[in-house]
């Protein structure tokens, strides 16, 4: 069946245009409204939007194709919003969907800023709040809540799998440049850390604004430093432009490792093979991973034109999964659907063995990738090789270091 699609124009006023829709009228188990609806709050137009952006909402529609469109007769409706990469903008985005637009459940949630203050207001109102974009670990351990659910990655898994393997190899002197807001400030923690467990050194650090385009004088320090290693804690566009600075600066032509801590596959699409060969950091997923994850990602190729990041294959993941659950319980009231969610482990194209921890934290394994050589890469699309898979009882912060609030309830 066609989609309804639902589009928001994120102002502070968040105005919303609906495009016209009929309602299913089919009797439905418990489901309020005889609808299920879904919004997908993303950055749309900035730093993050070709890695998740407006093809995620053709992941979640895809999801959405594959349970039939509807579930217990309830038509699945999916509204969208550009947030901006702004806390305000999104609160009140999400503000007029829980009051205007009863809104079940809210994902996409890309800065960590954004998704903060957004989970709040579903917890409130007690919707659910699916994270798939928001790396911050912060999400589901001091700000975690009984109304949210982090399903891709975190900065402690990030910096978990590259910071250690590349501190264990021997480089030991580390400089941190960090976007200056909460995302970047809880990966550069995450990152000292580990390199500090390690064995390593913090010899510098800064933070730069959010977002940048002109990453010249950074650069330069973090060269000056001498540092071993330079960590790239950022994403999206700041991380393209900090790489392509090194690049021009002939940083690690001159020995100096860049470590990117949150990199997509369309960002090294965006560096080229060239500049970005030998890069290792860690992802949650990609789409060359073995034959069912190659065939999901040949369907949202030729929906899209374009191959689907980790984002997009989380969005897909975690839309089924909800929508699984009320199928399962004949309801879509929160709690009842989170439980059921919690109580049904993840496999499908994005995870195998997958579990949701009483946190909120979605558990998979993760993978350190390399970036290939030119000559290695025989298509467009034949980016990484996997260096090793991180378990998933080794990727996540264990519940034992957690200080969320639900952890050991009783």
């Amino acid at each position: 069946m066609q989609l309804s699609r639902h589009f928001a124009i994120s102002t502070l006023a968040a105005a919303v245009i609906a495009a016209g829709y009929a309602p299913s009228v089919a009797a439905n188990d418990g489901i309020s409204d005889n609808e299920i609806r879904i919004g997908y709050l993303a950055d749309m137009s900035g730093v993050y939007r070709d890695p998740i952006g407006p093809l995620g909402q053709d992941a979640i529609e895809m999801a959405i194709e594959d349970m039939g469109g509807s579930v217990h007769g309830a038509e699945v409706v999916v509204f969208s919003a550009d947030d901006r990469n702004s806390p305000d903008v999104g609160s009140s985005v999400v503000r007029e969907w829980i009051d205007e637009r009863n809104v079940d459940m809210v994902t996409g949630l890309v800065a960590s800023s954004v998704t903060l203050a957004a989970v709040g207001l579903l917890e409130d109102a007690d919707k659910l709040g699916l994270v798939n974009g928001a790396v911050s670990s912060s999400v589901t351990n001091e700000h975690c809540s009984p109304n949210h659910i982090h399903w891709v990655y975190d900065t402690w898994a990030m910096s978990n799998g590259t910071a250690k393997a590349i501190t264990q190899e021997g480089h030991k002197n580390w400089y941190l440049l960090s976007a200056d807001y909460s995302f970047g400030h809880a990966l550069e923690a995450d990152v000292e850390r580990v390199v500090t467990e390690n064995g390593g050194t913090i010899v510098g650090s800064a933070r730069h604004p959010f977002p940048n385009n002109d990453f010249s004088s950074f650069m330069l320090q973090a060269q000056a430093s001498g540092a071993d290693v330079i960590a790239l804690n950022n994403a999206g566009g700041d991380t393209i432009n900090a790489v392509q600075t090194a690049g021009e600066f002939g940083i690690t032509q001159a020995g100096q490792i860049l470590a990117g801590m949150v990199l997509f596959s369309t960002d090294i699409r965006s560096i080229g093979l060239e500049n970005a060969q030998g890069l290792q950091f860690t992802k949650a997923w990609y789409y060359d991973l073995n034959d069912e994850t190659r065939a999901w990602a040949e369907r949202f190729r030729e929906r899209t034109g374009s191959m689907p990041t980790m984002v997009h294959a989380g969005l897909y993941s975690s839309t089924r999964h909800y929508l699984e659950a009320i199928e399962a319980t004949g309801t879509d009231d929160t709690q009842t659907v989170r439980q059921q969610m919690v109580d049904t482990p993840i496999n499908d194209v994005f995870a195998t063995g997958g579990y949701i921890r009483e946190d909120g934290r979605m558990v998979h394994d993760m993978y350190l990738v390399e970036v290939k050589t030119p000559e290695e890469s025989v298509d467009e699309d034949d980016l990484f090789r996997i260096v090793r898979t991180i378990p998933a009882e080794e990727a996540f912060r264990p519940l034992s270091e957690s200080v969320c609030p639900l952890v050991n309830q009783g």
